[in-house]
């Protein structure tokens, strides 16, 4: 294992994967030298407030930020391919989410219960909408949907009642089961 000071915490990273933090930092930046955010990296966080992910890393695995509750900012570099199924689940604080271009999978229920989440902006480069990505993301007003989506997964916005406008594309083949159920 390698071990790398930030913040006077130890980021454990084993081949450039972060796998662990500390529990008590306010603001965490991601080093040059990780192209991974492991699986539950940093989960369950509660003081973490804002991440500054490095131009190095290409994904954010399943659970990576599950349970940062106080989490309120994020920048998620053009360098990041894919983001991992809720690896954002229950950042309750997060208000906005703007996606690179980059990205070309969200995983299933990312935000999901990301409760104060009220603007999201997705690329050209997103072609589906997994399964209860947004689910009970009541502050969700509105969103657009690029053309280059093809799928809405199950749930994906149920229980977004505040999202009062949608633009779904003519792209778009499939909408799943309940996919805007309580909206």
């Amino acid at each position: 294992l390698e071990f790398n000071s930030i913040f006077d915490n130890e980021l454990v990273i084993e081949n450039g994967v972060v796998l662990c933090n500390c529990r008590n930092e306010n603001s965490i930046e991601i080093p040059n030298s990780v192209t991974s955010i492991g699986y539950f990296a940093f989960e369950s966080c509660t003081s973490l407030k804002s991440v500054i992910i490095s131009n190095s890393v290409t994904s954010i695995n399943d659970y990576a930020f599950y349970n940062c509750n106080n989490l309120t900012s994020i920048i998620i570099p053009e360098s990041v391919i894919s983001i991992g199924g809720c690896s954002f689940k229950n950042c309750n604080s997060l208000t906005t989410i703007t996606i690179p271009k980059s990205v070309i999978s969200i995983g299933d229920y990312t935000f999901k219960n990301c409760s104060k989440l009220t603007s999201v902006i997705l690329p050209n480069s997103i072609i589906s909408i997994g399964d209860g990505v947004f689910k009970n993301c009541n502050n969700l007003t509105s969103i657009e949907i690029p053309n280059s989506v093809i799928s809405i997964g199950e749930s994906a916005f149920y229980n977004c009642e505040n999202l009062t406008s949608i633009t779904i594309p003519n792209s778009v083949t499939s909408i799943g089961y309940c996919a805007f159920k309580k909206c």
